[in-house]
């Protein structure tokens, strides 16, 4: 029997052969030549970590757990070193690189752009800026009295339906109208007016291909001495004639708002045929939403109105369906 070897010995053989074997396993560039490096290192039978599992059997009782500890962190590392050259040496194999033709064409580099309703809020505040109208902007989270008490809309109105808005606790709502703009420019702002709020409003509406629950409006306010419907008349024709061409076609229907009298809905003719969509609804302003916000009726007259930037959008770039403006498809939105 021999005499037991020792632990310092052991170890060190041990140190050997992770070293070599390392250096084994990174200089192999093939399947054959990592295979090889495997069998003669991690083979079951006569590997030479197998070898140095075996002198285990020599060692002293008290020696044999540091020389097990040690020699598995020697496996592993050799084990890691053979995934490693395995997958170096599956790789496909790259091309070599061929430096850069400065005398062909450049790319040209794919650049992003901005949606079509944000083009459309831009060119709408451009224009109507050089009608003489400022912008202003207020809050899409409103009180009850701003969406509907200053706007003569009374408690009992079917448009404060709660199945017809987004009401918040504590008395807020998501507001439903840009109106609620007006309200606030007249109350910190003496006469004349001539501002105009964009942004979103938000009604519980069935998705269509002309309606949805959030969509954009622009909201136009005047307010000063002599206002007239006429003026609203052509300022809206003129609107019309200027953003979707001097062949458009525009008619003011009678209708009734709370906010406003008379009112009038107004609509365009769509893309051919005899078809009408509503483009907004208008009006003179109404005497009890001047004395809400502290002006006189008697002294000062005023209109209002409110149209949908979805369906200016649509009827300008020829789109038949508001859902594709929110459908994020890059290859519809590319195309503005």
């Amino acid at each position: 029997m021999s005499p037991p070897e020792p632990l310092a010995s052991a170890l060190a053989d041990l140190d050997a052969l992770e070293a070599s074997g390392l250096a084994a396993f990174r200089q192999a560039e093939t399947a054959e030549a990592v295979e090889g490096v495997r069998i003669e290192f991690l083979g079951q039978k006569q590997g030479r970590v197998r070898a140095a599992q075996e002198r285990l059997k020599v060692l002293e009782p008290p020696d044999k757990r540091p020389y097990g500890q040690r020699f598995n962190t020697v496996k592993q590392a050799l084990e890691a070193a053979w995934d490693a050259a395995r997958a170096r040496a599956e790789r496909p194999d790259r091309a070599p690189s061929r430096g850069i033709d400065v005398t062909l064409p450049g790319h040209r580099p794919k650049l992003g752009h901005r949606h079509p309703l944000t083009q459309t809020a831009d060119e709408l505040v451009d224009l109507f800026g050089r009608f003489g109208f400022a912008v202003a902007r207020g809050p899409e989270v409103e009180d009850v009295r701003h969406n509907f008490e200053a706007l003569n809309i009374p408690p009992s109105h079917p448009a404060r339906d709660p199945l017809d808005n987004f009401y918040l606790p504590g008395g807020m709502m998501l507001r439903s109208q840009t109106s609620t703009v007006q309200i606030r420019v007249m109350e910190r702002q003496p006469p004349p007016v001539r501002v105009i709020a964009i942004g979103r409003v938000y009604r519980p509406d069935t998705v269509d291909a002309t309606h949805s629950f959030m969509f954009h409006q622009i909201e136009g306010l005047m307010v000063d001495r002599g206002v007239t419907m006429a003026d609203l008349k052509t300022l809206l024709r003129l609107f019309a004639q200027s953003y979707l061409g001097h062949d458009v076609k525009v008619r003011f229907r009678p209708s009734f708002f709370p906010f406003t009298e008379p009112s009038v809905e107004v609509d365009m003719h769509w893309h051919g045929g005899d078809r009408w969509v509503e483009m907004g609804g208008a009006g003179m302003v109404d005497p009890n939403v001047f004395r809400a916000v502290g002006y006189n009726p008697d002294e000062v007259t005023g209109f209002a109105f409110g149209l949908g930037i979805e369906r200016l959008c649509m009827r300008r770039h020829g789109i038949d369906d508001i859902r594709l403006l929110y459908q994020n498809d890059t290859r519809f939105l590319a195309q503005f």
